[in-house]
């Protein structure tokens, strides 16, 4: 009785360590050029570059650098899921493989000097601003008129 006890309890302890065992992190490491950017990804600030963060899914990211003297630079860019976080894969290594796995990205990014603008060139955008939005003015009341 006391061996089928010690039997069933190594058992449970093996069955409970492959179970709580397995490990998937996933870190994403942005640096800027020059370092020292504010960093924000889908609108929430994380950080200066280089700037390490973890994040729980894949896909399309919305990513913000801002530094005084430089061009804000807006963009996307996209995390393509590995296959091992596919079903049914995903189960066995996030759950039952034994070891730690770091899935790990890195991107980079060069920011611009910001380009001071002449007075001519500053009216020139503001009236090519100004013709553009006169321009989809016109197209909205056209499409307003034909529905």
């Amino acid at each position: 009785m006391i061996k089928k006890n010690i039997l069933l309890l190594g058992i449970t302890g093996l069955i409970f360590s492959i179970l709580t065992s397995g490990c998937l992190e996933r870190e994403l490491k942005i640096n800027t050029t020059p370092d020292g950017a504010m960093v924000a990804l889908n609108d929430e600030q994380i950080g200066q570059s280089p700037v390490t963060v973890s994040f729980n899914w894949y896909g399309d990211y919305y990513v913000r650098l801002t530094k005084d003297g430089y061009e804000t630079l807006n963009t996307h860019k996209m995390l393509k899921a590995p296959w091992y976080d596919y079903f049914p894969f995903d189960f066995f290594v996030g759950v039952l493989w034994p070891q730690r796995i770091v899935d790990s990205y890195e991107w980079t990014f060069e920011l611009e000097e910001q380009k001071e603008m002449t007075r001519d060139e500053l009216i020139q955008k503001a009236e090519e601003l100004q013709k553009e939005m006169i321009k989809e003015e016109l197209l909205k009341a056209t499409q307003d008129t034909e529905n």
